[in-house]
């Protein structure tokens, strides 16, 4: 529990135990019976799974005019006209891209703030054919990559998920939007990332099978804006027998973090490395999952933030806590009114 990233090997070599085959095949027939979104169809991939420790990040510059961050991340997190400006003020374009075996993946563009980072990647069929073959949309097929991010840009303990888009089933291109979110700042840094063989999941035989061989590896400098602003300090709540003491939450146009500390130490079962006991499932939902986080926008809506991932640190008999996540639209900060943590609300304020 005290390494988030012990599942990399086990991961990029894509072996799979009979319950991480159930759970794939739950995830896949999951995805299959979710609605597409003409925005952003989200089907959520294997890759690097629950050890995505940081934003899987690229290489080598590419020629020519690179698009803008609105271009690559408008289809994906809304295109109002608040959201594209967001965008164009926090997103870099990137352009760094490998290629092999007639597959070339291409990092497009990132955005972030101090704790949370978005970054999206275009995998192209140099053929110019199309890119998923025939009963194999994203709406039929789970995606899987081998491969790891490269850890020496995120540090600490960090968290994050990825998903396929494809935009036009017919063309020679799908994307990769990854995020990444962390317990320390991570604006600025050199990233790396590998990325291994492309493959789907066969629901009917329970195994990944193969659907684009090859070895990628890219780098590239990270340095973003961060728009971020910070509230609250010292303000407490009490629940589960817990007493909880806010150290910081701040909130951005792309995501949500919140810092705070218990009055106890949370005590760590001896399961084997990169396996959950129930007790530790226990300890985490009480300390984590169970920390209400609400965002409330101008208009009334309310979004739940409470499912967000994190980390606990026992240190000196309290637990240094801190969750956050990357929400699924970019929302302007004019347009949030409040959010709250533990029952604490905190008004936003609008320059």
């Amino acid at each position: 529990m005290s390494d988030l990233f012990d599942y990399k090997k086990e991961m990029s070599e894509l072996r799979f135990t009979e319950i991480q085959k159930k759970a794939l095949a739950e995830a896949a027939a999951s995805a299959a019976r979710t609605p597409a979104k003409r925005r952003r169809p989200v089907f959520r991939t294997a890759l690097i799974a629950a050890a995505m420790a940081a934003v899987l990040v690229v290489g080598s510059s590419a020629a020519g005019i690179l698009p803008s961050p609105a271009e690559i991340f408008t289809p994906l997190f809304g295109g109002a006209a608040a959201q594209t400006e967001v965008i164009d003020k926090i997103g870099r374009p990137i352009g760094a891209s490998d290629t092999d075996n007639g597959i070339t993946i291409t990092a497009e563009a990132i955005m972030g703030d101090q704790y949370n980072a978005v970054i999206v990647y275009t995998l192209t069929r140099d053929d110019g054919e199309r890119f998923l073959p025939e009963g194999k949309g994203l709406d039929e097929t789970y995606l899987m990559m081998g491969g790891y991010g490269g850890a020496s840009w995120v540090k600490g303990g960090a968290h994050g998920g990825s998903w396929f888009v494809d935009e036009d089933p017919e063309d020679n291109q799908i994307q990769l939007v990854e995020t990444a979110s962390s317990n320390v700042a991570m604006t600025k840094g050199t990233a790396n990332a590998s990325f291994e063989d492309l493959q789907y999941w066969n629901a009917e035989t329970e195994q990944a099978e193969l659907l684009y061989p090859g070895k990628w590896k890219l780098r590239f400098e990270v340095d973003y804006e961060d728009c971020s602003v910070r509230l609250g300090g010292g303000e407490t709540f009490s629940q589960d027998g817990l007493n909880f003491t806010i150290d910081e939450v701040s909130v951005s146009p792309i995501a949500v973090r919140a810092a705070y500390t218990a009055d106890s130490a949370v005590v760590w079962s001896d399961a084997p490395s990169g396996r959950q006991s129930e007790e530790d499932a226990r300890q985490t939902h009480r300390y984590l999952d169970n920390v209400e986080i609400l965002l409330t926008k101008t208009d009334g809506t309310v979004i739940d933030l409470s499912g967000s991932g994190g980390s606990l640190e026992p240190k000196d008999g309290a637990t240094i806590c801190a969750k956050g996540r990357v929400f699924d639209e970019i929302i302007a900060l004019e347009d949030m009114a409040s959010i709250s943590v533990g029952g604490v609300t905190y008004e936003i304020p609008h320059n």
